[in-house]
């Protein structure tokens, strides 16, 4: 699948091949839906290991868990993580099975379909995936996923813990709503730039859309983006809001809502 959070009925027993980051997020939608084993993107590891910081909260659920490099596949892309995925991560119940980083998706996934483990659903996270961080004048969200955004968040401000990889590589996956900026992580860029795919589908829409670099934030963490994140890339229409590559995403929200992005 090219994101967890398509998973759905079929998924419980089942070992998951998907495109998504190996974060905490993405370890916590993996492990609720039962499946006995799944593979992720590293997203680059990023700040404190947080592109694979979902493999150890796995294993505490008894699912075999690995990623592969985001430079050898393109995040977001689920096929291209089965095809050409390489492991560089794996966690104590995979190696059990008997895999080991640097082994092929295939090989890892054909070694963890032997987990058999019960497989328990993991404590809720600390604080809410979806937070307002201000509500005025502008709304600005921290989202841990931007699968979480409404439609409701038009003209808002978006900070989200997701890559910034197009799901799929379908433009219809970009983004549910039009706010007046969304930033997202860049997962390390990885193959074939994939970490940033969503910024020339959404300027062709003329929305504002922004990366903060995986080392300056943690993926999977919305509110570490808004507070934490330097951007990494900006497409045109964030360009013409102020947004320039190298300073922090805080200093622009601040910017659009008078004072109130950072804290």
């Amino acid at each position: 699948m090219d994101s967890v959070t398509d998973l759905d009925g079929r998924a419980p027993g089942a070992v998951l091949v998907s495109g998504s980051h190996g974060g905490l997020f993405s370890g916590r939608a993996a492990a609720a839906a039962g499946v006995r084993a799944a593979v992720f993107n590293d997203a680059g590891g990023g700040r404190d290991g947080a592109g694979v910081a979902g493999l150890a909260l796995l294993a505490g659920c008894g699912v075999a868990a690995v990623a592969v490099g985001a430079d050898s596949a393109r995040i977001g892309d689920g096929r291209d993580v089965w095809h050409n995925g390489v492991t560089t991560a794996c966690n104590a119940v995979a190696a059990e099975c008997g895999v080991t980083p640097g082994m092929a998706c295939r090989a890892a996934v054909e070694a963890m379909a032997a987990n058999d483990r019960r497989v328990t659903v993991p404590d809720p996270p600390a604080r809410p995936a979806r937070a307002l961080v201000v509500g005025a004048p502008v709304r600005v969200w921290a989202l841990d996923s931007a699968s979480l955004v409404r439609s409701t968040d038009d003209g808002a401000v978006l900070a989200t813990g997701s890559h910034g990889g197009l799901p799929g590589t379908d433009p219809a996956r970009a983004l549910r709503c039009r706010p007046a900026l969304v930033a997202f992580n860049d997962a390390g860029v990885g193959k074939d730039g994939a970490g940033t795919g969503r910024l020339a589908v959404l300027d062709d829409r003329g929305v504002a859309a922004v990366t903060v670099a995986a080392a300056s934030a943690r993926i999977g963490d919305g509110r570490s983006t808004l507070v934490d994140g330097v951007l990494s890339r900006v497409n045109g229409a964030a360009a013409r809001l102020g947004a320039v590559r190298g300073t922090a995403l805080a200093e622009l929200v601040d910017e659009l809502v008078g004072g109130g992005g950072r804290g």
